[in-house]
């Protein structure tokens, strides 16, 4: 049996996320008395959201109260605004995308991290002569044009270098050695390694430009029920230091049932590197860890986008991030 632990605080909190659940509208679920939650992920189930499978695999979620759904994303998906009008209660999402939603009137928070480091990088054949970000000038680059991380590379090494529709394929990349895309470190390497292909990934974050990928919630949420916010960020932290630390099977196991393209190698490989490159857990000697934001941090997200002029109104990082739901946030 699953040990469950009713302590009387522990009854107390429950009893509270019962009474303020986050979607009142909500039908009732077979979970009885536990608040049904629903956190939307920002793409199909993979490797990168191994801690939230993990909590709900290993029953973390319900210990804290919680009947979790998660709900897989994919191309096209409204998240924010499905978080900005309660058909999610949590998303995953770039702080950067949040920072510039916020300006633009959408009720969206940011509570905590998903990862500390910024996963993304550009994607180049090992013969490549292109080593480094400053080495892009007058090459062609298959990127979403919208991405800010573009101008900010530009600005800062004085180049200018054209852009290519991303096709969330590496199709194009295996077809040219001359090509560089846009990818995912934890993803797109593998794909092309699959196919013999020798590559190596320049860090987009080693440019300066390094937003976090997070956790959000509606506005309201925080002001109606902050404890299952602090549930919901407590359960999930749990889960991905288990996922991290100790055997990820349970997340694997539920991952592969969810997305049947998903292989055992991918998501070995995918969770390796988010160990490797500290993606999850950041720099311990720098205040680092999981699940943590500062509004310092966000506040230098702010003025980058505010000197690019991306932001459509001024906004502060107190009124798009709040720390003061996660676990640790008493202690600081």
């Amino acid at each position: 049996m699953r040990r469950v632990f009713l302590t009387v605080s522990g009854l107390s909190l429950v009893l509270f996320l019962l009474a303020g659940c986050a979607r009142q509208e909500a039908p009732v679920t077979p979970a009885a008395g536990l608040c049904r939650v629903v956190l939307q992920t920002d793409w199909f189930p993979q490797a990168e959201h191994g801690g939230f499978y993990q909590a709900l695999a290993k029953g973390y979620y319900r210990e804290a109260g919680l009947d979790v759904e998660i709900r897989p994303g994919g191309p096209g998906m409204a998240i924010k605004l499905d978080v900005a009008k309660g058909v999610a209660d949590f998303g995953m999402y770039r702080s950067d995308d949040i920072i510039v939603a916020a300006s633009r009137g959408m009720p969206l928070m940011i509570v905590g991290a998903v990862l500390q480091h910024d996963p993304e990088g550009l994607l180049v054949h090992e013969a490549s002569p292109v080593r480094t970000l400053a080495d892009l000038s007058g090459h062609s680059v298959i990127a979403p044009p919208s991405m800010t991380w573009i101008p900010y590379v530009q600005k800062k090494y004085g180049i200018k270098f054209d852009l290519r529709p991303l096709t969330y394929s590496v199709t194009a990349f295996l077809a040219d050695k001359e090509t560089i895309q846009q990818c995912m470190m934890t993803s797109e390497p593998f794909f092309a390694r699959q196919h013999g292909a020798k590559v190596r990934v320049i860090r987009i974050a080693d440019s300066g430009y390094d937003p976090y990928h997070t956790i959000m919630c509606r506005r309201e949420l925080v002001r109606t029920n902050p404890e299952l916010i602090r549930a919901f960020l407590a359960a999930s932290i749990r889960g991905w230091h288990d996922y991290l630390e100790n055997d990820p099977a349970p997340a694997f196991d539920l991952i592969r049932k969810r997305n049947t393209q998903m292989s055992l190698a991918q998501l070995t490989f995918s969770r390796g590197e988010l160990i490797a490159h500290a993606l999850v857990t950041g720099d311990a000697a720098h205040g680092e860890e999981i699940g943590k934001i500062t509004l310092a941090r966000i506040a230098q997200q702010i003025a980058t986008l505010s000197e690019f002029k991306i932001l459509e109104k001024p906004v502060t990082a107190e009124s798009v991030a709040n720390p003061a739901f996660l676990p640790s946030a008493g202690l600081r």
